[in-house]
């Protein structure tokens, strides 16, 4: 996250880089598939490495695996987004592998605030960590936000255009993934044992929480005068925890809620799926405004 600071500071606005094409895709339905699908990948991807192979659900658990799992994801994504940030034009499977990266990245980070910094480092119970991580990460991409306003002039999709802009995108989009892995383990741990329909599982009421959050923003879409880019990005965060309570619910064991579905196994069937949509959903560059 620092690392991503330090670049947006000393990238030069120059004449070329204001001129380039738009490497981000144009928001349509297609789009805010392939980001749930993403989203729920990276969910199962970050638990497949932080708590299946490197044991922070075991009894031999640290709590460190998270900040590793962490480390294993960041330099991908870094190196991701410098790729994207070169490229010449939109190319909707760099654009995408990166959105994974950040992400899964996301998964592990927010994992570490809200299991290991809180609760055994400052020994909060586990819903006080989850509540707070949120609000601290809630205002990490809210300061970005104003960050890129304040320096571009507008943080809607249609201006990403050049090399800074680009990383404020990034860094945005990275500090919510985060966010909404920490706010969808909140909002499923205050369920507790619910029941829907027969099912004890906290995570079917939050995603479902958040599918009814979208619908509010779809109608605002639709029949108010709300700043497009304000709904984008509300949508764009809320989506996040929807696949994160979606990914929980696969892979957590059954009598935490979930299917208890092998996270491996199922990181690469949504893989293998978001593959198919990347390949068969039209995709086009933001047109520039």
């Amino acid at each position: 996250m620092i690392a991503l600071g330090v670049m947006i500071r000393s990238v030069p606005t120059s004449h070329d880089s204001l001129l380039s094409r738009s490497k981000v895709p144009a928001v349509t339905l297609g789009f805010w598939v392939i980001k749930i699908f993403s989203t729920t990948l990276g969910e199962t991807a970050g638990d497949s490495v932080s708590m299946s192979w490197l044991g922070e659900t075991t009894t031999t658990a640290t709590g460190w695996g998270y900040l590793i799992g962490t480390a294993i994801f960041f330099l991908p994504l870094l190196l991701l987004v410098l790729m994207q940030v070169r490229a010449r034009r939109f190319e909707p499977w760099l654009y995408w592998s990166t959105m994974i990266a950040s992400t899964t990245a996301g998964t592990t980070l927010a994992d570490f605030f809200t299991r290991t910094l809180f609760t055994k480092t400052v020994h909060l119970d586990q819903t006080m960590s989850y509540l707070l991580g949120s609000i601290a990460l809630f205002t990490c991409v809210l300061g970005m936000l104003i960050w890129w306003k304040r320096s571009l002039g507008s943080v809607s999709v249609e201006h990403v255009h050049g090399s800074r802009a680009e990383w404020f995108y990034w860094s945005t989009i990275t500090f919510s993934q985060t966010l909404g892995t920490a706010l969808g383990d909140f909002t499923a741990d205050s369920f507790g044992d619910s029941t829907f329909l027969g099912l004890e599982s906290a995570y079917v009421l939050g995603a479902l929480v958040f599918v009814s959050a979208l619908g509010v923003v779809a109608g605002l879409h639709r029949f108010s005068n709300t700043p497009r880019p304000v709904l984008f990005w509300a949508a764009f965060i809320l989506t996040r925890p929807l696949g994160a309570t979606v990914g929980d619910f696969l892979d957590k064991p059954i009598d935490q809620g979930g299917l208890d579905f092998s996270r491996p196994v199922a990181t690469a069937a949504l893989l293998v799926a978001m593959t198919t949509l990347i390949a068969l959903i039209p995709q086009r560059a933001a047109a520039r405004n």
